[in-house]
């Protein structure tokens, strides 16, 4: 039998929410979140999904009654946590593609008030071709811009009937980018200044920031799964434990969505900078510095890393010694979010593959690594051993071949095709290495900037760069 609404006692609530997006992150983080305050009687509203591309789970989710089971699963606290619920934070979901108009009658309801999304990073983008007449508009801010005027129509601009808009795109400053879109395609469109108005007045846009790992549906246990839970339910979804949502919101929005008042992390700022720089720093940084060193090592997931004796202890002291001391947050702060870090990588039920992380990993060292390694320098003024290693490492896995085994490297074709020059010359002497380093380092194309400017980086990288090369990565990072 399909899960439906007949498998739980539901409470008719009022439709509160409108979130674009029904995929599995959202299903495993705030409509989860919705779920547990409605629970505790801290709030009292369903969410609306609206579909936000022509195809997706919306019919699966009508069948359902929009119930699906949650799985949670990892390491919390240095226990194994496996525990599983119904999630019945859904009353229904739309198709604008094909009933534009029950979507646009979303907007009539007196009771809603908040916008939730997660259209991935590239959803938050400006669609020249969008009109206000299509039905739907291309675009997730066009959907919304259009959907927005509707409700500011119906309502006659009554300022009481504003939204508040909470995107979930990883993207940096998320709300203020669709907020910005939002504000150019009403002018494109030229609609009436009361309208401008009231999107600035009425409404309120919030950056946040969101961390969990949800690796989705478990397609290859599922037959096992349904056969336990006695219904077939075929939007089951995994995640971790661990969850994170930093909201930067004005203080009242805490009475209006109090998901702090639970054992919920949540937490409401006026600045979410500093929390995204840890998240990037230590979470992505660590990840991204692993890869080379942990690869070139034997190793091939992030699980294996971490309880590996020497690579283990390579990531822990670059978080602690290298990373964490170029943050700002106080310490206590940063130490809590480290120690989840190295849990949530320990995570049994994941396999969390290397090559997955390398993808793009040029970009990612400049975004998520780079940064740590000049506030250190110029805190220090000295190198972070760990954090240049890891770029030699990359060097070495950028050859495409190491150890007599090819590494399948996945990277926009210039950053491949500028690593295979710098290798057409097999480096023999320390010259050699340093002259290849000076050409990478000083690729601004790469870098944004010439890092040959960092004092005694082209040393002592040159020098990592030849020992990997010539000895291989365990004499390095055995010795570090």
């Amino acid at each position: 039998m399909r899960l439906s609404s007949k498998h739980i006692n539901r409470i008719k609530r009022p439709e509160r929410i409108l979130q674009f997006g029904e995929g599995n992150f959202l299903r495993a983080f705030t409509d989860w979140m919705i779920h547990k305050i409605n629970q505790e009687a801290l709030f009292n509203g369903h969410i609306v999904v609206v579909q936000p591309i022509e195809k997706g789970l919306i019919d699966i989710l009508n069948e359902q009654d929009g119930l699906y089971t949650l799985y949670l699963k990892g390491i919390q606290n240095g226990q194994c946590i496996q525990e599983h619920l119904c999630i019945d934070a859904i009353s229904r979901a739309i198709n604008p593609y094909g009933d534009y108009d029950a979507f646009l009658k979303t907007a009539t309801l007196e009771e809603m008030r908040f916008v939730i999304s997660n259209t991935t990073e590239a959803g938050i983008y400006y669609e020249e071709a969008d009109q206000l007449t299509d039905t739907p508009q291309k675009s997730y801010p066009g959907k919304l811009t259009a959907w927005l005027y509707h409700r500011y129509q119906y309502f006659q601009g009554d300022c009481s009937k504003g939204m508040v808009i909470i995107p979930c795109e990883l993207i940096d400053k998320n709300a203020e980018k669709l907020k910005k879109i939002i504000m150019k395609l009403a002018a494109q469109w030229q609609l009436e200044y009361g309208f401008m108005d009231w999107l600035e007045k009425a409404n309120t846009f919030c950056n946040s920031l969101v961390d969990r790992i949800v690796p989705g549906y478990p397609r290859e246990r599922i037959d096992e799964i349904n056969i336990k839970l006695g219904y077939e339910d075929k939007l089951v979804v995994e995640g971790e434990p661990f969850h994170l949502w930093v909201i930067e919101a004005p203080e009242e929005l805490e009475r209006e969505l109090p998901l702090n008042r639970t054992d919920l992390q949540v937490l409401f700022v006026k600045d979410l900078t500093p929390y995204r720089t840890r998240k990037v720093r230590i979470l992505n940084g660590a990840h991204t510095s692993m890869v080379p060193i942990g690869y070139l090592y034997g190793l091939r997931t992030v699980r294996a890393c971490v309880e590996d004796q020497v690579i283990g202890q390579y990531v822990r002291n670059t978080i602690f010694e290298e990373i964490i001391p170029t943050l700002t947050l106080p310490y206590e702060a940063l130490e809590a979010f480290a120690n989840d870090v190295m849990e949530r990588f320990k995570n049994p039920y994941i396999q969390h593959y290397l090559m997955g992380i390398s993808l793009n990993a040029m970009s990612k060292y400049k975004t998520r690594v780079l940064p740590s390694l000049i506030t250190y320098y110029q805190q220090k003024h000295e190198l972070p051993k760990r954090l240049v290693m890891a770029l030699a490492a990359y060097i070495c896995f950028y050859k495409g071949k190491y150890a007599n085994e090819t590494i399948e490297l996945q990277d926009e074709q210039w950053v491949l095709d500028f690593y295979s020059e710098q290798w057409k010359k097999e480096p023999t002497t320390i010259e050699d290495y340093k002259n290849m380093v000076v050409q990478i380092l000083n690729n601004e194309k790469l870098w944004g900037r010439k890092l040959s400017e960092i004092d005694g980086l082209e040393d002592l990288l040159a020098h990592y760069v030849q020992i990997i090369y010539e000895k291989g990565i365990h004499e390095i990072v055995d010795n570090l």
